[in-house]
């Protein structure tokens, strides 16, 4: 009996081995056991995705039989039943019907005390990645050469060829092109990360102006999404269940609904420049003279005065404000009651002004340099979000031209099949054996698969181009432009690490690495240091200020009357060296100090920024707990996703093998007369929606495997790709992709029965 009941197992069950130690009898009660149904009641939807994911051995319908139509000799080999494989740890995906259990929070996004914490976002490392070697966040070292400070900077002009590697790639006028090359290609050449790399330079230049005491200018953060392709007609679904897809949007200001207008706002810093005016003017006068008094008989009396006036000004981190002026005038005149001709007068005053309330300390006058480095942090976490956004869609690019070959050689294959059977049935028209009517309906089949490649081609040469202007950054040159692009790398089936992760792991590393998480968190940075720049703006102005200097005349002295009596004066003459000693010889002081006080009455303009800033905070730290929301149901949905895909790739292979088998076995019947020619038509019909199918299924798997990585934000680590090599345009070592092996060859049409 037992004997009986194991011959009818499968070929691929069952295995005879000589010398086995169990007994039939053993063997018997081992297939019993896994035969056997489980006592333990599953909810319905739980066991069906259970079957998807653990391969069972079902035994066939003539093993439930207890007797056998013919007796069957006992066989001296034993056969041996193999036990189950060990499934490993997959994703546990529950009823969505099944209540939840409590359970403890893993990873607490709101700062509540005594629960488990999200993970502070990594920063993107290393800091201020740039593309050239010049920091372009110090100015020109010129107190060697000061007149460096005023001479421009040319930014190296970009270049527009294409990298050395692609013209590698072309071989007998074909682009042979693997995934790791597209991605190669992708960060040598792509213009969306050639543009998001200048970023790196540009949010430099805001933190020199910081150090100036200027305010910032700002710089693009978002995804640079100028780049051609992604989708195609051949990948259908997908995407899981959601359907969802990963964020595009970065730091950028008033991005995803937020205001952030009082960014940089509150008392302005003093400028921390030196700053020198200089004043140098020649006025040469002639006016006519009203009062005998003041023209001493004179018609007309000149005036010729020279002026060289300076002031020095520079602010510092305090709120301080020094000042000094430096006043010089030489003055000829005809004039007889001048006591000096020519005369020369100068000044000299020094002056420090100190902010006491408003605009005092250096949290509030170097603000900008902190925004300006937070700024910064987010470019480099902008230009890794470009990397990990262009290297995906290069990947669905490449994948799309998968599928769309794989198409047009399905296509090919189909309008072989129907050519071949529309020449056959005008051989048997012209020798009578069949109707008219069935040459007309191949005929009509013919061209609906030769349309069908038409289309097929195009869409394969649009894919090609859309590959092309990925990876280059010159389509000038007529081979590359018109060299079809071959792909060498197709998907497998193997399991990331990520699928098999459990959720909190997975959505605790997406929490981590993703850079608009980190975006966010920076940006909340900047947003408190704008409140605490608001809330001082509320107070009123009280400058304190001091000064001192002195004043000095001289020049050629003239004898002159006394006004009294009338005797002659003689002054003596003093040269420039002794008037400029009278200035800081204290002989005639300027010295001083006061308060200048400016209170603005109800102060609307400074409330209404001040609370606007608490609600621009308010808005960030809501926009960041939705972040962490999204890209927790984002997660859930690509391991979804990935679990619907294996499963539909599947489906779909095994539907494309049972449409082979059945083309095959209706040919034959064809072929003896037991068919038709509608009945084969048909059948190539159903066989071309399955292969379809099966090109759409696949690709819609590598594409959301590419999402995952995506999402998880570990691309670059998965792949081994350098952000700093990136930066330059430049990589070390090419890139390794798991998963991918080398087109395989059409299956042979396999005996219905065979495994």
């Amino acid at each position: 009996m037992a004997t009986t009941l194991l011959s009818t197992l499968p070929p691929g069950v069952m295995q005879a081995q000589q010398g086995s130690s169990k007994s039939q009898q053993q063997m018997e009660q081992e297939f019993n056991q896994l035969s056997r149904p489980t006592t333990v009641a599953k909810p319905k939807a739980a066991t069906q995705i259970a079957a998807l994911q653990t391969p069972a051995i079902t035994p066939p319908a003539a093993a439930t039989q207890t007797t056998s139509p013919a007796p069957v000799a006992p066989q001296p080999a034993t056969v041996y039943v193999p036990p189950l494989p060990t499934p490993k740890p997959r994703q546990t995906q529950v009823s969505p019907v099944v209540p939840a259990r409590p359970a403890t929070v893993v990873n607490d996004t709101t700062g509540t005390k005594g629960l488990p914490q999200a993970p502070a976002p990594k920063l993107t490392e290393p800091l201020y990645m740039r593309p050239s070697l010049r920091d372009y966040s110090k100015g020109k070292p010129g107190y060697k050469d000061p007149f460096l400070w005023y001479t421009a900077t040319n930014y190296p002009q970009t270049r527009l060829s294409n990298s050395p590697q692609l013209d590698d790639l072309l071989r007998d006028g074909k682009i042979y092109l693997s995934l790791s090359d597209a991605v190669t290609l992708a960060i040598e050449n792509n213009y969306d990360i050639a543009i998001a790399r200048i970023n790196l330079d540009i949010a430099d230049t805001d933190i020199e102006r910081a150090k100036a005491g200027q305010s910032l200018r700002g710089v693009s953060t978002g995804i640079v999404a100028n780049t051609l392709g992604g989708t195609t007609s051949t990948i259908t679904g997908g995407g899981g269940p959601g359907g969802t897809s990963s964020g595009t949007g970065g730091g950028g200001a008033g991005a995803s609904g937020l205001v952030l207008s009082t960014n940089g706002g509150g008392p302005t810093p003093e400028p921390r420049d030196p700053l020198i005016t200089g004043t140098l003017e020649y006025e040469d006068l002639l006016s006519p003279q009203s009062n005998i008094l003041l023209g001493a008989n004179l018609a007309a009396q000149y005036m010729k005065t020279s002026t060289y006036n300076f002031t020095y000004q520079q602010g510092f981190a305090t709120g301080t404000l020094f000042t000094a002026t430096f006043n010089n005038n030489r003055i000829t005149t005809n004039n007889p009651y001048s006591e000096y001709n020519p005369s020369l007068t100068s000044s000299v005053r020094f002056q420090a002004t100190q902010h006491l309330l408003q605009g005092f300390g250096p949290a509030i006058n170097s603000r900008f340099i902190l925004q300006a480095k937070n700024d910064r942090r987010i470019t480099d976490s902008a230009f890794r979000e470009q990397l990990l956004y262009t290297i995906n869609q290069v990947e669905n690019i490449y994948w799309s031209l998968v599928s769309a070959y794989e198409d047009e050689q399905a296509k090919e294959r189909s309008l072989a099949q129907s050519t071949q059977l529309s020449a056959d049935n005008r051989k048997q028209l012209e020798i009578g054996t069949l109707a008219p009517l069935d040459v007309v309906n191949s005929d009509s089949t013919v061209a609906a698969d030769r349309q069908a490649l038409i289309a097929s081609q195009t869409n394969l040469e649009y894919q090609q181009l859309l590959m092309k202007q990925a990876i280059a950054r010159n389509l000038n040159d007529p081979q590359l432009a018109t060299a079809p692009v071959i792909p060498t790398d197709r998907v497998a089936l193997d399991r990331l690490p990520e699928e098999d992760m459990p959720i909190e792991g997975l959505v605790r590393e997406a929490y981590e690495n993703n850079p608009q998480i980190e975006q966010a968190v920076l940006n909340m940075k900047n947003n408190q240091i704008t409140i605490r720049a608001e809330k001082n703006g509320l107070l009123p102005t009280v400058d304190a200020f001091g000064f001192y200097g002195g004043s000095g005349i001289g020049g050629t002295g003239l004898t002159t009357a006394d006004p009294i009596t009338g005797q002659p004066v003689s002054l003596p003459s003093s040269g420039l060296g002794s008037v400029l000693q009278s200035e800081f010889n204290n002989s005639s002081p300027d010295k001083g100090f006061g308060v200048n006080v400016t209170i603005p009455l109800r102060n609307r303009t400074a409330q209404a920024d001040q609370v606007r800033s608490q609600m621009e905070l308010r808005q960030s730290e809501m926009r960041l707990q939705q972040l962490y929301t999204q890209i927790r149901i984002q997660v859930i949905n690509a391991q979804y996703a990935l679990t619907n895909d294996r499963a539909q790739v599947a489906a779909a292979r095994a539907s494309r093998d049972y449409a082979m088998q059945s083309l095959d076995a209706e040919q034959k019947k064809y072929k003896l007369g037991a068919s038709t020619t509608a009945n084969v038509l048909q059948q190539g019909r159903t066989l071309a929606i399955a292969e379809n199918t099966l090109i759409s299924a696949t690709a819609a798997y590598a594409r959301d495997r590419a999402a995952l990585l995506e999402l998880v934000s570990n691309t670059l680590d998965r792949y081994g790709i350098s952000v700093n090599d990136s930066s330059y345009g430049r990589v070390a070592s090419p890139p390794v992709i798991p998963g991918l092996t080398a087109p395989q060859p059409l299956p042979a049409v396999k005996p219905i029965g065979s495994r």
